[in-house]
C-alpha cells in the first residue's frame, strides 16, 4: 500500500492553490485547521441566512437579514467625527436608511448615486425608531442580483476570515470534486436513499434552506456515514490484524477455577457466567484475543477477570493484571488474594514502591515462572520485567491506557490476549466508537447482595445538617466518603478545596476521625490514608475525585458530594457505587449550590431516579455530548468533522457491520469496492489503516 491515489492530488495541494487564496489568508485559515482543499470541503456551513428579495421591509419583522430593491435618495454625509454618514432609500412601501461609518464619502456617492435602483442586504434594526441597515452585506445593481444567493450559507469563522471568503474558498474547492468509485455497499446506499459523493458534498456546501443544516438532511447523513465507515474500517483492519496474528490456544482445564467457584458465598450471575464462557471461547482459539469487558459498578467484573487469568495459569501460562493506580493495584490484591489461595495459585503486586533486592526477587520469580498472575500499575512496562510465558493481559479501566501501551503489554509474550475492563458504562455508539476493534462482553445484573442506594438531592446551605447526620451515623459505627468539588480543572485549586473541608470535618467529628485524600499528596502518604479507612481506623474519608475508581469499603455507607452540578452523570454514577458494599443501607448525599442551571437539574434528577449506569450513560451523552461524556482528552474518541455521535449513534453501527462484512469478503481490499474503500481511507487520511493493510 504505498502513497496517495492520484485522483487525491488536487484535494491535498495547498490551500495557496485555490484562487483568492494568499498566504495571508493561508495562514487564517490553518487556525481552522485548514491547509489543503480536501480540509475546506469538510468543513461544512452550520447554518445560514435567507437572502431571498422581498418586496420591502415591512415584510420582515427586525432585527433580521432582508433583500430589498430600493431607490435611492439623499445623502446626509456627517462632518462631526465618529458620526455616522446616512442615506435614505425608499423600497416599494416605506423609506430606511443605509448607516456607514468611517466609510468614504466619495466612495459612498459613487456606489449609492442618488435617484438610481439597487438591490441591498443586509441586517435590518431599529435604532430610535428607525429603521437602518448598518453597512449592507451586498449593493448591487439588478442586473447582478445573481451573485446573492437565495440561502447563503455561514461557515464557522476566526480572525481575518469572513463568510464571504469562506464561500469563495469552498467555491473553488467544490470546482475540484473528482468522480470517485462508489464505496458505500449499493444494497444499503439505496435502503438508506443517499446521494453520491460528489452531489451531496455539492448540496451540503450550497444548502437551499434552513432544512438542509440539518445532520438528518440525507446528503448530510451520507456525508458523516462516509466518515464514521472510513473510521469503522481502520478499526475492523486492526482487529483482523490482531485476529491474523497467531495466538497461543489456552485451553481451560477447570480445575483451579472450580476450587474458587466453591470458596465463593454466592453463585455468580448469568452475564458474569456468559461472559466467563466467551472469554474462555476466545483464550481456547488459535488467534489473540481483543475483548472489552464492560459493567456497570459493582457487577462482578474482577470475578469474571480472575477466572480468565486462571484459565490461563491452567493452561501452564501467566496472566498480570494492569491498573491505574497503585490503590487500585494493591486493592485488586487484598480482594484477589483469598481466591488465588483457595486455589493454589501464586499471586503478587508490582508497583513503582517496589525497590531494590524485594523488587529483584519479584523480577527472579517472574521469569522462573514462580508467580503465576502479576497485579500492577504501569511499572510493569519497564523493560526489566520479563514473564516465563505471559498468555493473558488485564487491562483494568482502558481509558487511563492507550492502545499503544495495549501493544506494548501485548509485545511482553509471544502472543498475548487482551481483555479490557472498564467500570464506565458506554452508551453503544460511543462504545462502537472507541472499541470498535475488539469483541465485547457486557456485564448488566447486580451480585446478589448488593444494596440499593438512596440517593439525596440537597442544596449547599443544609451542610450543618449533612454534618449532624453524619455524626450520627459514625456513632452507629458507620463510614462514609466525603468528595470535595471538581474545580475547574485546577488540581491545585481542587486539593485546597478537600484541605479545607478536612479540617473543619476534624473539628466537628475529631481529629482522628478524618481522613485526607488527594492527587498531590505523595503516594505513601496516599496509601496510609487509605490503609486507615480501609481498617476503620479513620470514619471519614475526605478525597477529590481519586476515589472513583474501584475503592472497595463494605462497612462504608454514606457517600456525600459536594457541587455535585460540577460532576458529568457517569463520574457521580461511579462515586455513588463506593457504597452499597456491604449490609448496611447506603445513602449518597448530593450538594449542590444554587442556582441549578437547567442541564444541571437534569443530570442530579436522573441520578435520583435511577442506578442503572447504561441507561444513565445515554441520559448523559444527550445532555452533554460525546466529547464530554468520555473526556475527550483521554478518550481515544475520533475527532469527527462531520459526524455528529449524539445525533446519529445508528450510523456507527451500521457502519461497523459493513467495514467488518466488506473485509471478511475482501481482506485486502482489492475489489472494486474495495480500492475505493482505500481511496476513502487516504481521503479520510486513515493513514493507521493505511500501514495496518501494508503489514497485512
Amino acid at each position: 500500500m504505498s502513497g496517495r491515489p492520484e485522483i487525491l492530488f488536487p484535494l491535498f495541494a495547498e490551500v495557496t492553490k485555490l484562487a483568492g487564496v494568499g498566504p495571508k489568508l493561508a495562514q487564517n485559515l490553518a487556525q481552522m485547521g485548514i491547509a489543503r482543499p480536501r480540509d475546506l470541503l469538510l468543513t461544512l456551513p452550520h447554518g445560514g441566512v435567507d437572502r431571498s428579495l422581498k418586496t420591502s421591509i415591512r415584510d420582515v419583522v427586525a432585527p433580521c437579514v432582508v433583500t430589498v430593491e430600493v431607490e435611492i435618495g439623499l445623502h446626509h454625509p456627517n462632518a462631526v467625527k465618529g458620526r455616522p454618514y446616512r442615506v435614505t432609500v425608499q423600497d416599494a412601501q416605506t423609506s430606511f436608511q443605509l448607516v456607514f461609518f468611517h466609510a468614504r464619502a466619495d466612495w459612498l456617492r459613487q456606489t449609492l448615486p442618488t435617484g438610481q435602483r439597487r438591490i441591498v442586504s443586509g441586517k435590518l434594526e431599529i435604532f430610535d425608531g428607525v429603521a437602518q441597515i448598518v453597512h449592507p452585506d451586498h449593493i448591487l445593481r439588478r442586473a447582478e442580483a445573481e451573485e446573492i444567493p437565495v440561502f447563503e450559507p455561514t461557515y464557522p469563522l476566526t480572525a481575518g476570515v469572513s463568510q464571504k471568503v469562506m464561500l469563495r474558498a469552498s467555491q473553488a474547492a467544490l470546482d475540484l470534486l473528482p468522480d470517485f468509485v462508489e464505496w458505500i455497499e449499493p444494497g444499503l446506499k439505496k435502503a438508506q436513499n443517499w446521494p453520491d459523493w460528489k452531489v451531496a458534498m455539492q448540496t451540503a456546501h450550497r444548502p437551499a434552506g434552513n432544512s438542509d443544516i440539518s445532520p438528518r438532511a440525507k446528503f448530510r447523513e451520507r456525508l458523516a456515514y462516509d466518515e464514521i465507515f472510513a473510521h469503522q474500517l481502520t478499526l475492523a483492519l486492526a482487529r483482523a490484524n490482531i485476529k491474523r496474528a497467531r495466538g497461543l490456544p489456552s485451553v481451560a482445564t477447570g480445575k483451579l477455577q472450580s476450587k474458587v467457584l466453591k470458596s465463593l458465598p454466592y453463585k455468580p450471575t448469568s452475564a458474569q457466567q456468559n461472559a466467563i464462557a466467551e472469554i474462555a471461547d476466545d483464550l481456547a482459539a488459535p488467534v489473540r484475543m481483543s475483548r472489552l469487558l464492560q459493567g456497570d459498578v459493582g457487577s462482578g467484573k474482577t470475578l469474571v477477570a480472575l477466572m480468565a487469568l486462571l484459565t490461563v495459569v491452567e493452561a501452564g501460562g501467566q496472566g498480570v493484571m494492569m491498573a491505574p493506580t497503585e490503590i487500585l493495584a494493591r486493592q485488586h490484591l487484598e480482594s484477589l488474594l483469598p481466591m488465588a489461595d483457595a486455589a493454589g495459585v501464586v499471586m503478587e503486586v508490582l508497583t513503582g514502591r517496589d525497590k531494590g533486592a524485594e523488587r529483584a526477587a519479584k523480577l527472579g520469580a517472574l521469569a522462573a515462572g514462580k508467580i503465576h498472575i502479576l497485579i500492577g500499575t504501569h511499572a510493569v512496562f519497564q523493560r526489566d520485567v520479563e514473564f516465563k510465558n505471559l498468555r493473558l493481559a488485564v487491562i483494568d479501566e482502558q481509558h487511563r491506557f492507550g492502545v499503544t501501551q495495549r501493544m506494548e503489554l501485548g509485545a511482553k509474550g509471544r502472543a498475548v490476549d487482551v481483555l479490557v475492563m472498564t467500570a464506565t458504562p458506554i452508551p453503544r455508539s460511543l462504545a462502537l466508537a472507541q472499541y470498535g476493534d475488539m469483541d465485547v462482553s457486557v456485564l448488566d445484573e447486580k451480585p446478589p447482595g448488593r444494596q440499593p442506594i438512596k440517593t439525596v438531592v440537597l442544596s449547599a446551605n443544609r451542610l450543618d445538617e449533612v454534618i449532624d447526620h453524619l455524626k450520627s451515623a459514625l456513632a452507629e459505627g458507620r463510614q462514609a466518603y466525603w468528595v470535595c468539588p471538581l474545580v475547574n480543572e485546577s488540581e491545585a485549586v481542587e486539593w485546597t478545596a478537600a484541605e479545607d473541608r478536612f479540617r473543619t470535618l476534624r473539628l466537628v467529628l475529631g481529629e482522628d476521625s478524618v481522613g485526607l485524600v488527594h492527587g498531590q499528596m505523595p503516594a505513601a502518604e496516599k496509601d496510609t490514608a487509605m490503609r486507615r479507612f480501609v481498617a476503620g481506623e479513620t470514619r471519614v474519608l475526605v478525597a477529590t475525585t481519586v476515589i472513583e475508581v474501584g475503592v472497595d469499603v463494605p462497612n462504608a455507607s454514606i457517600i456525600v458530594v459536594e457541587q455535585a452540578e460540577n460532576f458529568g452523570l457517569a463520574q457521580l454514577h461511579q462515586l455513588r457505587g463506593r457504597v452499597g458494599r456491604g449490609t448496611a443501607k447506603s445513602s449518597c448525599l448530593l450538594m449542590y449550590t444554587p442556582p441549578l442551571g437547567d442541564t444541571a437539574t437534569k443530570r442530579l434528577a436522573a441520578l435520583r431516579e435511577s442506578e442503572d449506569g447504561f441507561l444513565l450513560a445515554e441520559t448523559d451523552l444527550k445532555l452533554r455530548g460525546a466529547g464530554d461524556v468520555l473526556g475527550v482528552q483521554q478518550s481515544g474518541l475520533p475527532k469527527f468533522r462531520i459526524a455528529d455521535l449524539e445525533t446519529q449513534p445508528d450510523l456507527m453501527k451500521t457502519a461497523q457491520d459493513d467495514a467488518r462484512m466488506l473485509l471478511g469478503t475482501d481482506p485486502e481490499l482489492s475489489g472494486v469496492r474495495g480500492q475505493a474503500a482505500r481511496v476513502l481511507l487516504f481521503f479520510m487520511e486513515q493513514d493507521k489503516a493505511m500501514r495496518l493493510i501494508s503489514v497485512g
